[in-house]
């Protein structure tokens, strides 16, 4: 990621490098390295409207959750990773520091996995209902606010369905907490869920749900395959000419040994 660095007051400490944001769900974690050695390390989240707020003060660490601080998910904001002694923290000359490239997390935030609740195939209709992920932020009354609650209007989910042992994806879009699919009553199929923020530019699609699988109206040929049952047709077959084979063998035999006894015997 882009990254420049400020250099203010005594420039001998070493400034953080390679910052970048890390945010799933908004929960945000700032990283940036190298490990500090003899000092440590304090960060400042600038918003473009917002008061600057300290965290993760004098941290021997090379990440720092801002979650809290960046509440007002539509700001935008920069980090100033501090360079500091504890001796210099009463001082009024400002450390050096480095700073990150900007993070708006209304844009950023990269969307959770969607949790499958139940799903059902029956006849010819695929009905898929699935759970929102939480963020970590609360209303007043202490639950935890949904991407949902957040983002609103602007977020879809979409469906990804196949029939089950072939690649052949389809999809279906929605804007609430379920879908409900046309599918071919005789197969099974198999499908997942994605968040997706088509308003966006860069991180439209989300992390996709666990793949899950209906199993009804299996047959055993869906089960096994075609080639088992080339197989057990190919060793019925030699068995039953093998049989034929000792049947006719055995048959022969019979008639050959009354032959022989009905012959005179030489010399009587």
């Amino acid at each position: 990621m882009a990254l420049f660095s400020v250099f203010k007051g005594s420039p001998e400490l070493p400034t953080a490098v390679n910052i970048t944001w890390s945010s799933i769900n908004f929960k945000t974690i700032l990283r940036w390295q190298p490990k500090p050695s003899d000092y440590f390390y304090t960060v400042e989240i600038h918003g473009q409207t917002s008061d600057t707020q300290k965290k993760c003060i004098l941290t021997a660490e090379t990440e720092c959750d801002v979650t809290d601080v960046l509440r007002n998910v539509r700001e935008t904001y920069t980090a100033h990773i501090l360079s500091v002694t504890s001796s210099r923290m009463d001082n009024f000359e400002e450390p050096p520091f480095a700073v990150s490239e900007k993070f708006t997390p209304y844009n950023r935030t990269i969307l959770g996995k969607p949790e499958i609740q139940n799903y059902t195939q029956k006849d010819s209709e695929l009905n898929v209902v699935f759970k929102d992920p939480l963020t970590p932020y609360t209303f007043p009354n202490g639950s935890f606010q949904s991407i949902r609650d957040i983002f609103k209007h602007d977020l879809q989910y979409k469906l990804y369905y196949w029939k089950d042992q072939s690649s052949g994806k389809k999809d279906a879009i929605t804007k609430s907490h379920k879908f409900e699919i046309n599918v071919d009553s005789t197969k099974n199929y198999c499908f997942y869920v994605q968040g997706i923020i088509p308003s966006r530019r860069e991180n439209r699609g989300g992390q996709e749900s666990v793949v899950l699988c209906t199993s009804v109206g299996r047959s055993i040929l869906d089960e096994y395959g075609a080639e088992v049952f080339i197989i057990i047709a190919v060793i019925a077959i030699a068995i039953i000419t093998l049989a034929v084979v000792l049947s006719v063998i055995l048959c022969k035999r019979k008639k050959a040994k009354p032959a022989r006894e009905k012959e005179p015997l030489n010399g009587v």
